[in-house]
């Protein structure tokens, strides 16, 4: 790491005094903050952020290390010497004289014995939850892989280019990166360039993707001249490819219950050439045009509201918004989107159930309760539907994408179909 200076110390303790109030998402928080410092440069602003999110990482076992009622400011220097690697000798003209006394009685104390709660840096409500899933070295690895930060995942359109030639053109400009083990599309990047402003993005040649969200697409697997629908569209990542795959011919509704998420998507739909694709904010799952297109569309994707305990890798401060009482109210309202979304399907119809939570309350336990009410549904092989196009996934049935395990964030997904 390069040289750190007292001024980069302070940001990074103002930044995350202000992510750790946990009223809003961390990243909207740091943005803010960004905002509000236009004097930071790049290398001053990347120091902030990886320092920052190192600590919502770790915040519980950086807790246990510095002692009750740890400031802001202790834990980003725990964080930048227990895990970032920085050592005193670098930081010895950044920080005061009580600050290295402070540091050097931390290191000094004797190591302490963390709870599996502790050691996994998650609440402990989650752990209990996770612990009926699977087994304490399961957790442990899985911990590992969500307290890491996550690469950069790109989605090449097939509609302007293929994978080969963004490939060629990253490696002209000294990008490393290379194709991701799964999507057909995906392409993993080493590092984390600033693209915004790269001609290949802004000509719609590629999205930024997580490549387990480029498989929900895959497994929906649209065909030409189909009427589909993306039921939460959000900021249309999802939506993109499925007009892709479908070589923007049929009729693609994105729908969703907020015109601010749908306003991001206005400028991507316009970059990627899709002329197929049908925006609407909808009112909620009984929206009138839902009504009207009731028994008359061909796939269904639900990639349903949760608690996205499967992004932690990105979105760290989750695990601390989060509640067994703010899941429980997810888990009704994903009933409720999923019976909704059903109604839509025509005899034959496919629909797609995903959430990226790792909890079984939000995702096996809404399927098979929802199929056990529905005998007119059922369940199709992801395994199956993921052979046909040639990607070799098997997680069983169901999909179920993990971190440590297959690289992209945590993912569930269930095909289902409508029998009669």
């Amino acid at each position: 790491m390069s040289r750190i200076t007292a001024e980069m110390i302070l940001s990074a303790t103002e930044a995350l005094t202000l992510m750790l109030d946990f009223r809003q998402p961390a990243d909207g928080t740091l943005s803010g903050y960004f905002r509000n410092h236009r004097e930071l440069g790049q290398h001053e602003r990347a120091f902030v952020a990886e320092t920052a999110y190192a600590v919502l990482r770790r915040k519980r076992s950086l807790e246990r290390l510095c002692g009750e009622g740890a400031k802001p400011r202790q834990l980003v220097l725990a964080a930048l010497v227990s895990i970032q690697g920085v050592s005193q000798r670098q930081l010895s003209d950044a920080i005061s004289e009580a600050d290295t006394a402070w540091l050097t009685q931390v290191r000094a104390a004797p190591e302490p014995v963390l709870s599996l709660a502790e050691q996994m840096d998650m609440p402990d409500w989650l752990v209990e939850r996770l612990s009926l899933q699977m087994d304490t070295d399961s957790l442990v690895a899985l911990s590992r892989g969500l307290n890491r930060s996550a690469p950069l995942d790109l989605r090449v359109n097939p509609l302007k280019s293929d994978r080969e030639r963004v490939l060629e053109q990253f490696k002209a400009n000294d990008f490393e990166g290379g194709p991701c083990p799964y999507s057909p599309l995906g392409i993993r990047l080493k590092t984390k360039p600033v693209l915004a402003r790269h001609p290949l993005f802004l000509d719609g040649s590629f999205e930024v993707q997580d490549e387990g969200s480029q498989l929900l697409s895959y497994l929906l697997a649209p065909k030409r001249g189909e009427m589909v629908v993306d039921f939460c569209a959000g900021a249309g990542g999802k939506t993109l490819l499925l007009g892709a795959l479908m070589r923007s011919t049929g009729r693609l509704y994105a729908f969703d219950n907020s015109d601010k998420r749908l306003a991001k998507f206005k400028p991507r739909m316009a970059r990627s050439g899709l002329s197929n694709v049908h925006p609407a904010a909808i009112s909620g799952e009984n929206d009138i045009r839902i009504k009207r297109l009731a028994g008359k569309i061909d796939r269904v994707l639900v990639d349903a509201p949760c608690s996205g305990l499967g992004t932690l890798r990105r979105n760290p401060d989750l695990k601390w918004r989060q509640t067994p009482h703010s899941v429980d109210e997810l888990t009704h309202k994903q009933t409720a989107i999923l019976a909704a979304a059903v109604r839509l399907l025509k005899p034959g119809g496919r629909l797609v159930y995903a959430t990226c939570s790792l909890l079984a309350e939000e995702n096996e336990s809404i399927v098979d309760a929802f199929l056990a009410a529905h005998d007119n549904f059922r369940r199709i092989s992801c395994a199956e539907i993921l052979a046909q196009q040639h990607i070799a996934l098997d997680t069983g049935d169901d999909l179920r994408l993990l971190p440590h395990v297959h690289g992209t964030d945590g993912f569930y997904a269930a095909a289902l179909e409508r029998v009669t």
